[in-house]
C-alpha cells in the first residue's frame, strides 16, 4: 500500500510540475502546500521524480509509470520497497551493473535505445567518451567543496565527527554525497566554497602574476574570481554581470572570503559598453559564457525534457557576440579565459575556431573536463592569447 501511495504522490507531482521549471525551485513550493508529507516522503518523491527525468527521452511511448519503474532500476543500486513492490524480479537484480540492467530493459522494452537517453551525442565535443557520458545519467552527481586555505583540518574533522564519507580529490576539493547538510556539518561558511569538482579545474588555466588587472566578465556568484584570487590575492579585480541580483550574492560570498577590493558593474555584453569601459585593458579576462548548461544536466535532468535544438544555435550566437564585445579589452599578448559547462561542440570548439579566425586571438589551450568520470559536471574550459602588439 505504501508503495500505491508513493506512485500516486510522484503521478500527482508530475501533473503539477509546470515545464521549464527547475526542480529544484518547483519541489520545496510543493512540499510546503502539502504540509502532511514527512521528511520520509519528501525525499522518495524527490528521488522519484529526479530518477523518472534521468530516462530522458528513452521509451517515449511507454506509459509514465512503467518508465517510472525502468528509471528506478537503472538509477538504484540498493533494493528498495518501492522497486520491490512494482518490480520484484528487477528489484533482484538491482546491483548488477548498468550495462546487465539495460541488457534486462530491452528484453522487455526492445524499442529501448541508450542514445535516445541524451539525443543529442552527434553533437558532443571531441573527446566525450559517448556511451560513459550516456550511462552517467543514471547516476546522481556528488557534491563538492573547495577548502579555504588553513581550513583543511577543521572541515575535516568536522565531516568525521559527524560520520560523513567524503573522498579528497586532491587541490582541497572534497566530494561528498549529495544532500549533504553543510550549512548544519560546517557551520562557518568561510572554511569552504561550495564549488563543482570541474569548475574547479578550470583554474589552471589562470596562471595570473601579482598586481595583474583581471576581468570576470560573466560572474554570476563569482566562483571563478574565489579561484583566481585563491591563486593570486594581489589581482585587480574587475567583475560583471547582467544580472543585479546574482552581484549581490557575489558581494555575499566575496565579502565572506575576505575580498574587499574590486570593481562591480552591470553590463549587457552583447552590447558596446565602450562608454563604461573605455578606460579599461586588462591582463586577463575570464568569460565563463552563458550556455545550454547541458554538460550539467546529471543534476537537471529535467532539462533533457525541455531542451530544444535550436536552443544550440541560440547560445552559440550569443557567446560570439560576447566574445566580440569582451575580447578587445585585453591587452597584447594576454590570455582570455573561455568556458562552458555545455558538452556541445558548437559551444566549445566551434567557440574558440571563432576566436582564432575572427578575432586573432591564439589557441594556447584547451580541454574537455570530463565531470562523467569523477560523478560531477562535463565541462569546457580553453586558454587563448591576444596577439603580441607589433614592435
Amino acid at each position: 500500500m505504501k508503495a500505491i501511495n508513493q506512485l500516486k504522490t510522484f503521478q500527482r507531482i508530475l501533473d503539477e510540475y509546470p515545464a521549464e521549471t527547475p526542480l529544484s525551485k518547483f519541489l520545496p513550493g510543493f512540499y510546503r502546500q502539502n504540509k502532511q508529507m514527512g521528511s520520509t516522503d519528501r525525499r522518495i518523491a524527490g528521488r522519484l521524480m529526479y530518477n523518472y527525468f534521468r530516462l530522458g527521452r528513452a521509451l517515449p511511448d511507454a506509459p509514465v509509470d512503467e518508465r517510472l519503474f525502468v528509471a528506478e532500476f537503472l538509477c538504484n543500486t540498493q533494493i528498495n520497497s518501492f522497486l520491490q513492490h512494482f518490480k520484484p524480479d528487477w528489484a533482484a537484480c538491482v546491483g548488477f551493473g548498468i550495462d546487465e540492467k539495460i541488457g534486462i530493459i530491452k528484453t522487455v522494452y526492445p524499442d529501448f535505445r541508450l542514445d535516445d537517453v541524451f539525443p543529442w551525442v552527434d553533437k558532443l565535443s571531441a573527446g566525450i567518451d559517448k556511451g560513459a557520458f550516456l550511462k552517467s545519467f543514471f547516476v546522481q552527481p556528488d557534491l563538492f567543496i573547495r577548502v579555504n586555505r588553513g581550513f583543511e583540518q577543521n572541515v575535516k574533522i568536522a565531516l568525521a565527527a559527524a560520520e560523513v564519507v567524503y573522498k579528497d580529490e586532491g587541490n582541497n576539493c572534497l566530494s561528498l554525497p549529495n544532500g549533504t547538510k553543510l550549512e548544519t556539518l560546517l557551520p562557518n561558511q568561510h572554511w569552504y566554497e561550495v564549488q563543482d569538482y570541474s569548475s574547479q579545474q578550470t583554474a589552471q588555466l589562470f596562471k595570473p602574476n601579482k598586481w595583474d588587472a583581471w576581468w570576470d566578465a560573466c560572474a554570476a556568484s563569482g566562483g571563478k574570481s574565489l579561484l583566481l584570487h585563491d591563486l593570486e590575492p594581489t589581482v585587480k579585480l574587475v567583475v560583471s554581470d547582467i544580472r543585479e541580483s546574482i552581484l549581490s550574492n557575489l558581494d555575499e560570498r566575496f565579502q565572506q572570503a575576505g575580498i574587499a577590493k574590486y570593481q562591480k558593474k552591470l553590463l549587457d555584453l552583447t552590447q558596446n559598453n565602450d562608454l563604461l569601459l573605455h578606460d579599461y585593458a586588462f591582463d586577463g579576462i575570464i568569460l565563463d559564457a552563458p550556455c545550454s548548461g547541458s554538460g550539467t544536466w546529471g543534476r537537471t535532468p529535467e532539462m533533457i525534457s525541455q531542451f530544444e535544438t535550436h536552443s544550440i544555435e541560440f547560445f552559440q550566437r550569443l557567446q560570439q557576440s560576447i566574445i566580440r564585445n569582451v575580447a578587445k579589452y585585453l591587452k597584447p599578448g594576454k590570455p582570455l579565459i573561455y568556458i562552458t559547462c555545455s558538452a556541445f561542440k558548437a559551444e566549445n570548439e566551434d567557440a574558440v575556431n571563432f576566436m582564432v579566425k575572427e578575432l586573432d586571438l591564439n589557441l594556447e589551450q584547451q580541454v574537455t573536463l570530463k565531470g562523467y568520470e569523477h560523478k560531477a559536471d562535463t565541462m569546457f574550459a580553453a586558454r587563448l592569447s591576444a596577439s603580441p602588439a607589433a614592435t
